[in-house]
């Protein structure tokens, strides 16, 4: 049997499975997508299913860092973040 892969959120840096995080894709105009199904190409990064974490991973210094360069953050709100994902 073979166990799921773990990914570490970059709100709270703690380790989780996969299924259980968002997660975000940067786009080719460095803009940042919610990637409901996880299938989207290029760099991602993985929140926990929290506002709070999703808050925290939405600052400036820690998406850059994640995604290795300059990136411009979504437009929606953490809250409609959230609510995307929960219908997913």
């Amino acid at each position: 049997m073979r166990a799921s892969p773990y990914r570490t959120c970059i709100g709270c840096r703690r380790s989780r499975p996969k299924a259980e995080l968002l997660r975000l894709a940067r786009g080719v105009d460095g803009g940042i997508v919610v990637d409901g199904r996880g299938t989207a190409p290029g760099r991602g990064a993985y929140v926990c299913a929290a506002v709070g974490c999703l808050e925290r991973a939405l600052t400036a210094g820690r998406l850059a860092h994640a995604f290795k360069g300059a990136v411009t953050a979504p437009r929606e709100s953490p809250g409609q973040i959230m609510d995307y994902w929960r219908r997913r």
